[in-house]
């Protein structure tokens, strides 16, 4: 899962530049924090159930494990929903159509090359591979 939890971060990072577009803050940290309780509902109660002798890969379990595999299950499900919302958060994007302002518009601070350029950045930006020097950071970040 915590490849999982980075490609969200990525998306999240990336979608403005690529789309253009900005997302709802709001519902980007509410995805993020059902998702973590999600994946920790899920996968947490499997140590107790490990250590309480329960085999893996097994249909039928003893009902004295009935809780911890109840509480891992409703965990599932709570990540389940917190997948379809970031089906709706992507359509909220497209949908609001809020202009993304990048991080150097906003306040100068970043020197790396894809956020001085327009959002979403136009096809065969560069003729050619670029380097930034010292000097041409310090021109950004001022």
């Amino acid at each position: 899962m915590g490849a999982v939890f980075g490609l969200f971060a990525g998306f999240y990072f990336w979608v403005g530049k690529i789309t253009g577009f900005t997302y709802n803050e709001f519902y980007g940290k509410l995805h993020f924090w059902c998702m973590f309780v999600g994946v920790n509902l899920t996968f947490f109660p499997q140590h107790f159930l490990g250590l309480n002798g329960m085999p893996r890969r097994i249909a039928d379990y003893p009902d004295s494990l009935f809780l911890w595999n109840y509480i891992s299950s409703f965990g599932s499900l709570i990540s389940l929903i917190s997948s379809i919302f970031f089906i709706y958060v992507v359509y909220d994007i497209f949908e609001r159509e809020e202009v993304f302002l990048s991080w150097l518009e906003l306040n100068q601070a970043s020197p790396s090359l894809e956020w001085t350029l327009t959002n979403p950045p136009h096809f065969h930006t560069y003729q050619t591979t670029t380097c930034l020097n010292i000097c041409q950071i310090e021109k950004i970040m001022i």
